[in-house]
């Protein structure tokens, strides 16, 4: 049942965007100056493409640059993470070597290590 909906949301979404890019097909010109600093710096970059194109383009790299500010972001989170996963694992080596330290008896293993102390 949720594949159904998950392809049907897909298809609806695929037909939006369809609709859209028909919608905005016409060609613009996008230029990187104003034309008044242009002319005075003598240089002026600009393309020509489909308003969907462009529209495409911002979005992506919107989502882009969103993604590369959450990863730097969340650079404490990992770091702090990878922390404690190798102080879980000096604890879990620790706990081994301890149980291999002492001898099996019938009893429980907190006694056992308050006995050999």
């Amino acid at each position: 049942m949720m594949a159904y909906l998950k392809y049907g949301f897909t298809a609806l979404i695929a037909l939006i965007l369809v609709t859209v890019a028909l919608a905005n097909r016409s060609i613009v010109t996008v230029q990187l100056l104003p034309e008044a600093l242009a002319s005075i710096l003598g240089f002026n970059f600009n393309v020509t493409l489909p308003l969907f194109l462009i529209l495409a383009l911002a979005v992506g790299t919107g989502l882009l640059l969103g993604f590369i500010w959450e990863w730097f972001r969340e650079h404490a989170y990992r770091a702090e993470a990878a922390r404690l996963r190798r102080k879980n694992d000096e604890m879990r080596d620790e706990l081994e070597r301890a149980r291999q330290r002492l001898p099996h008896s019938g009893k429980d293993e907190v006694l056992a290590l308050v006995d050999s102390r």
